[in-house]
């Protein structure tokens, strides 16, 4: 695996345009191996991992200011804009389909938008972002702590249910549990979630 130099890196914190270019193409491997992982079950049935990566170098080109931010890494940014298309694929593709079939889970539909989305886009970008270090907003920090309070099972279970769309008999499956045992899980995780956000979870969940 080539590294980049020094001075290339140098060039990419600097914000110039085609060192981020170099830089992307350089690291694209281990990008795609990153949003491969990241990618769910639902959504990794209707986007390739490999357009995901070209959206994220796509966006890395049009904002090099953002490699600029001292002590953070270039990679990492690249993760974070992956991490982005990923979320935004699913908005377009998984939330669509839910709300064209009619089958959608209103989290939080009835508030306004002002904080950048309902508790549903909360959810997913606090469940899917690598880093609480590339958020800015109050209430996402606090969704990003509250989700890093669960067990590992109960954040697999409310990725696989808000996120993929699965239902909890699939979700069973997947865990190895019964569907009772999945129901449990999820709604102790809401209580914990709701302690913690002082929000009432489970009514926007109806």
């Amino acid at each position: 695996m080539a590294e980049p130099s020094e001075e290339l890196l140098a060039r990419v914190r600097s914000g110039e345009p085609t060192a981020v270019a170099e830089f992307t193409e350089l690291r694209r491997p281990q990008l795609l191996a990153y949003i491969s992982r990241q990618l769910g079950y639902a959504l990794r049935s209707k986007v390739e991992p490999d357009d995901l990566v070209q959206d994220a170098a796509i966006r890395a080109v049009r904002n090099p200011h953002l490699f600029t931010t001292p002590d953070r890494d270039p990679f990492g940014v690249l993760c974070h804009l992956g991490q982005e298309c990923i979320v935004d694929a699913h908005r377009k593709f998984i939330e669509a389909q839910k709300r064209d079939a009619g089958r959608e889970v209103a989290i939080d539909a009835n508030r306004g938008d002002s904080e950048g989305g309902g508790l549903r886009n909360l959810l997913i970008a606090s469940i899917t972002t690598p880093s609480k270090a590339f958020s800015r907003n109050e209430k996402e920090l606090r969704m990003w702590d509250a989700l890093g309070s669960l067990p590992e099972d109960q954040r697999e279970a409310l990725r696989l249910r808000y996120v993929d769309g699965l239902p909890t008999k699939d979700i069973a499956q997947r865990l190895r549990k019964t569907d009772g045992a999945v129901r449990v899980m999820l709604t102790r995780s809401l209580d914990k979630l709701q302690q913690i956000l002082g929000t009432d979870v489970k009514s926007e969940l109806k």
